[in-house]
């Protein structure tokens, strides 16, 4: 079932990603917590992160969520789990440049909720110090063109990245106008491979 935003995040309780890991972090009748780490950990209107839980995961970004949930991922997190691990990760994480749920891009907010985006930050830097040398894998498609704000949260993760000596990768083909493949649509045995998201945000000014 699709996700319609019911309104502006801006006119929402969001939870800080703090309280989000707390809950997170707390047993739970729906999943299995030692398995899976979900922030919130409850469906929402927004989401920081989903994935599964490792000592080097392969850290997926993508634009903004969609349906998907622990024991029900969808097949772009199906994908996205078969990628990571056959790239030799242990885990993976299924992060967004912006977190709130949307199945369409087009029913995402046209106006950036600072707060909103402050604490995804807060929630990616919590990912990459997961791992010594964590890596980060780009994947948001051409669909970073349906908002003005996105190219400039991408901007804020990758200064985030480099705190954390992140290593940017990307999967597939890369589209005409240097965009890093979606995870949907790769082969099963695809492999990753550098990716210079510096050069690709500059071109993007």
């Amino acid at each position: 079932m699709a996700h319609i935003p019911s309104g502006s995040t801006c006119d929402m309780e969001v939870l800080s990603f703090r309280q989000a890991l707390e809950a997170a972090n707390t047993p739970s009748r729906e999943y299995d917590i030692e398995k899976w780490i979900y922030a919130p950990n409850f469906y929402s209107e927004y989401r920081y992160i989903l994935g599964t839980r490792g000592r080097n995961p392969l850290i997926c970004i993508g634009i903004n969520p969609s349906t998907a949930k622990p024991d029900a991922l969808d097949n772009t997190l199906k994908s996205v789990e078969r990628i990571a691990l056959g790239n030799g990760f242990d885990s993976f994480i299924m992060f967004n440049v912006y977190a709130q749920r949307a199945t369409s891009p087009d029913d995402m907010e046209k106006v950036c909720n600072r707060r909103l985006h402050e604490e995804n930050l807060k929630a990616f830097r919590y990912v990459l110090s997961i791992s010594e040398k964590p890596s980060v894998w780009a994947a948001w498609g051409a669909i970073i063109e349906k908002r003005k704000y996105l190219p400039d949260c991408v901007r804020d993760m990758l200064l985030a990245g480099e705190e954390f000596g992140a290593r940017w990768y990307c999967a597939g083909a890369i589209t005409k106008k240097g965009h890093p493949h979606h995870p949907l649509y790769l082969r099963k045995d695809e492999k990753i491979k550098p990716f210079d998201v510096k050069a690709y945000l500059d071109k993007l000014q």
